[in-house]
């Protein structure tokens, strides 16, 4: 697959920086969830934000999950079915 990170900061500092993949399947329609990228939100404690998501009516589309000496990441979709993203940093992810 074709994927380009994007860095927008400092590469020694953790943090969100983002990629770019070309789209799989075909053109979104006007009902689609994603038409073109996912807003990921930096959170001190993933597990904890993902209680709170579902708590207040939130739904976990994929479920945590490690990004190589980055962190932990997870989907997720809102009230109004719009897909999110949550992440945590750590550089000890596996």
């Amino acid at each position: 697959m074709d994927y380009w990170n994007i860095t927008t900061d400092k590469q020694a500092e953790l943090g969100i920086d983002g990629g770019l993949m070309r789209r799989q399947g075909g053109e979104p329609g006007a009902d689609t969830p994603i038409s073109t990228y996912i807003c990921t939100i930096d959170v001190p404690n993933i597990d904890e934000y993902l209680n709170k998501i579902q708590k207040h009516g939130g739904k976990i589309t994929m479920e945590k999950s490690p990004i190589l000496g980055v962190g932990w990441y997870a989907y997720c979709l809102d009230t109004e079915k719009n897909i999110f993203g949550i992440m945590q940093p750590d550089k000890n992810a596996k």
